[in-house]
């Protein structure tokens, strides 16, 4: 398996009462991701009081940045989970040093 050299975290405000729905369009999408998107490694739902992350972790920076890109991302997942938004989402891809 390779190693994580990227992570994309997307932070989104999501109320407590539309965090199942929002869940719902993680894990419809998990497989997939990880299936046919290029350097795509893992894939992680994080849930605090304050907000919502998902974590991708990836095989490099460029990776990561082309997932955005990727009608995946734009036409099924941020659609899909755009009418939860409270705040439009924090979007951070962090390189992994060591």
């Amino acid at each position: 398996m390779e190693t994580v050299k990227a992570y994309l975290q997307i932070t989104m405000k999501i109320k407590e009462s539309d965090r199942q729905s929002a869940a719902k369009v993680y894990f419809d999408y998990r497989k997939p991701f990880l299936d046919t998107i290029e350097g795509a490694l893992t894939k992680a739902l994080l849930v605090r009081d304050e907000d919502v992350q998902v974590l991708h972790g990836f095989d490099s920076r460029e990776h990561a940045a082309a997932y955005l890109e990727s009608e995946m991302f734009k036409n099924d997942v941020a659609k899909g989970l755009s009418p939860y938004f409270q705040a439009d989402p924090e979007i951070r891809i962090f390189d992994v040093v060591g």
